[in-house]
């Protein structure tokens, strides 16, 4: 099997399969499932790399990271009241101090808030900025194990950790948000209990009223907070495990010199429930792929995430089969010899499939020889 090293796929028009039907979903013409060997090989479209050039929230939303939000929280500031000289008026400066404080904890989270939120921004345009030069890398073509990629990978995972720290500090803000909105709930309580006290006049009342409206927004602003902060932390956590995955395979494809895609992880587990056939039976046993190991490096891997990729689309809980295919030819000892060699191939391929963020738990493994067979291949069938 021969691939070009350009990040082109190419296949042999000689080994193409024909379109599979998968059980309750087909798949058009466009949806060629390649025999991989040393044939001549046709280009393909290439792949587009990485995400467009953007500022702030723009970049991380093109690059399927979450934005967060933007929402400036600055309270209305407290009314001032005269004092009455009674003990009621003395419970209300108290409380109005209390709000003053309640207060300026929001700014101070807010300001904490603004500045996590700039951060993350610029963390996240170096992490995607450098993912994007190894796809660009990829794209055009390069050796396996370029050390110039490697060391752009390293980076890449020292500024996805900073995007794990800043989402850490903003975990820490919104448990310190939550300790306020306790406090703030109870100030609501004590201002609705200070109309109960013996001893107001008129102006108390007053007073009172104007401070419960203001105690009720600021609990409302906290309460915001507090919803804002966690929704985006529970957004870029998802992100982050998401994209960490995504690194596993992008380090694949830098060993290989391939570019891959989004980690296969990511679509196994898009969906909560698998499709399968009435029976659960397979319904077909025509391979999605089929490599045949005639040389001693055979360049599989791009052509083999191309296909998995293509079933997870559709099926998002597909679980494949690996079968070592033996030739059957020579004595027992040769046939011997070439069950070995096809079961290491079938583990290789497997090795491929969880690098690129396939889960073992999903793939089973078999073996049978083949009269037909001329060299030691690997068939990957829809299970």
């Amino acid at each position: 099997m021969a691939f070009s090293k350009t990040r082109k796929f190419k296949f042999g028009t000689a080994v193409f399969s024909t379109a599979l039907l998968l059980s309750g979903c087909s798949f058009t013409s466009d949806a060629l499932w390649p025999s991989l060997s040393g044939d001549e090989p046709q280009e393909e479209a290439a792949p587009q790399a990485g995400a467009a050039k953007a500022e702030g929230s723009e970049v991380m939303a093109a690059a399927g990271q979450p934005a967060l939000s933007t929402t400036n929280f600055e309270p209305v500031k407290v009314s001032a009241g005269a004092p009455t000289g009674t003990f009621v008026g003395e419970k209300v400066v108290q409380l109005r101090r209390e709000l003053q404080a309640s207060q300026a904890k929001i700014q101070a989270h807010n300001a904490e808030l603004q500045e996590a939120r700039v951060k993350t921004v610029q963390d996240s345009q170096r992490y995607h900025g450098t993912v994007a030069a190894i796809n660009a890398r990829l794209q055009v073509g390069t050796t396996p194990g370029n050390p110039i990629l490697v060391q752009q990978f390293t980076n890449a995972q020292t500024e996805l950790e900073r995007i794990s720290s800043d989402i850490t500090l903003m975990n820490q803000l919104a448990n310190r948000v939550a300790e306020d909105s306790t406090m703030s709930a109870y100030l609501q309580e004590s201002t609705q209990a200070a109309f109960g006290l013996s001893g107001a006049v008129d102006e108390d009342h007053a007073q009172l009223a104007i401070l419960q409206d203001e105690v009720r927004r600021t609990v409302v602003m906290i309460e915001r907070l507090l919803k804002e902060v966690s929704e985006d932390v529970r957004r870029q956590t998802t992100y982050l495990s998401t994209e960490r995955a995504n690194l596993n395979t992008l380090l694949a494809g830098v060993k290989t010199g391939e570019i891959y895609g989004q980690s296969l992880v990511n679509r196994t587990f898009r969906t909560e429930q698998p499709v399968t056939s009435s029976t659960g039976a397979v319904t077909s046993r025509r391979p999605l792929v089929v490599i045949r190991f005639d040389r001693p490096t055979v360049s599989y891997q791009q052509p083999l995430y191309s296909a998995v990729n293509r079933v997870l689309e559709r099926r998002p809980g597909a679980a494949f089969e690996l079968v070592a295919i033996t030739p059957n030819i020579g004595g027992p000892a040769q046939v011997a010899v070439n069950s070995n060699n096809s079961r290491r191939s079938a583990e290789q391929v497997l090795r491929s499939l969880t690098e690129m963020g396939l889960p073992s738990s999903r793939i089973s493994m078999s073996a049978r020889s083949s009269a037909q067979a001329q060299s030691n291949e690997v068939h990957l069938y829809l299970r």
